[in-house]
């Protein structure tokens, strides 16, 4: 194997990684900027990743009932387009302070001088 394909292979492992411990993240997010439907959600995670990170919607809606059961997230029923009542989530109070915290121990410190440094070095 050559090291392009093993670099290839080793990037792509480490990713699918990263990205399933991420989906709390971005579905937190996506929460933070509003209320949301789940087709809402789904589509803000997508773009506002740049397309790196994709969902199902059943996906979803399991992470959605186990937040809801823990009591950082919550829904309203509201009008659908031409159809049935639609589920509109929302962070509560406790899931935004949950959020708050997680960034500030997990995603701060991106913001460090010496480790903003390591990151942009040249090798």
């Amino acid at each position: 194997m050559n090291i392009s394909n093993q670099l290839s292979e080793l990037l792509s492992a480490w990713e699918e990684t990263y990205k399933k411990g991420q989906l709390t993240l971005w579905i937190f997010l996506s929460l933070k900027d509003g209320k949301k439907y789940v087709d809402e959600i789904k589509s803000f995670v997508e773009e506002q990743s740049n397309h790196t990170m994709t969902c199902e919607s059943q996906s979803l809606y399991r992470n959605l009932r186990k937040y809801q059961h823990v009591g950082v997230v919550d829904f309203e029923s509201g009008e659908g387009n031409k159809g049935p009542e639609r589920k509109y989530y929302y962070l509560t109070e406790l899931g935004q302070m949950l959020l708050n915290s997680f960034v500030e121990r997990n995603i701060n410190l991106f913001f460090n001088e010496r480790i903003r440094n390591l990151i942009n070095k040249e090798e």
